[in-house]
């Protein structure tokens, strides 16, 4: 089952997250830009857990 990549960052909602850029996610997929991430110090306000690299997802060619 895919990532869902989520769009936006759930603390601020004005970061635009696409697929191919930068984020953080914990392991139920909260997702949050990297200044956010930094701010809370890698801790999901959420649940509590880690706040890891999001894997990029670029466009298929071909």
């Amino acid at each position: 089952m895919p990532l869902e990549m989520r769009e936006r960052c759930e603390r601020c909602e004005r970061a635009a997250l696409p697929p191919d850029s930068p984020a953080r996610i914990c392991s139920y997929e909260c997702t949050f830009c990297v200044p956010c991430s930094e701010a809370m110090q890698g801790t999901c306000p959420n649940c509590g857990g880690e706040l890891v690299a999001r894997p990029r997802r670029t466009a298929r060619t071909g």
